[in-house]
């Protein structure tokens, strides 16, 4: 079985393409924190290359910037090429079957697990300045103006 998940931020803006045939494929690479700190105290992460095709692909790029926080499911998947030079490269990356897009960068200033402290100087997974993503205001009530209100109490339900 060949199943990955992971949960991470991204390092760069998504880069998209298209194949040939006018198949979209995005690309970037994703931050992930590792579960353990280092002889410093300071947790470390993995970068990973992610693979994304079609319309997931778009929609990747379109809504996502360098420090969005995402859930990826796929497969890693190997593969090789030869460079200009004539030497055998290899590559690993994982291909997305899903992204869930989680959060944005200012998200994390309020849940940071973090070690260091503040006067350690700038941290490694600071991405840059990634634009506010468009949404719905979450505080508003989306039922204000959807009608009339109605009462029901526990006398009246059936069971």
């Amino acid at each position: 079985m060949n199943k990955v998940f992971l949960i991470g931020r991204l390092t760069r803006d998504p880069e998209l393409r298209y194949t040939g045939n006018n198949t979209p494929v995005a690309t970037f690479s994703l931050a992930v924190n590792r579960n353990f700190s280092n002889q410093q105290g300071e947790r470390e992460a993995d970068f990973i290359n992610i693979v994304v095709w079609r319309k997931q692909a778009e929609n990747v790029k379109n809504y996502l910037t360098q420090g969005s926080q995402v859930a990826i499911d796929g497969r890693i998947q190997t593969r090789s090429y030869d460079d200009n030079n004539g030497q055998k490269r290899y590559v690993t990356e994982v291909v997305a079957d899903n992204v869930e897009f989680l959060g944005s960068k200012n998200s994390s200033n309020n849940s940071n697990t973090g070690t260091a402290s503040n006067d350690a100087g700038p941290s490694p997974y600071d991405f840059g300045n990634a634009p506010e993503p468009k949404g719905t205001d979450v505080d508003s009530n989306p039922f204000a103006d959807f009608g009339s209100s109605i009462e029901i109490s526990d006398d009246e339900l059936p069971f």
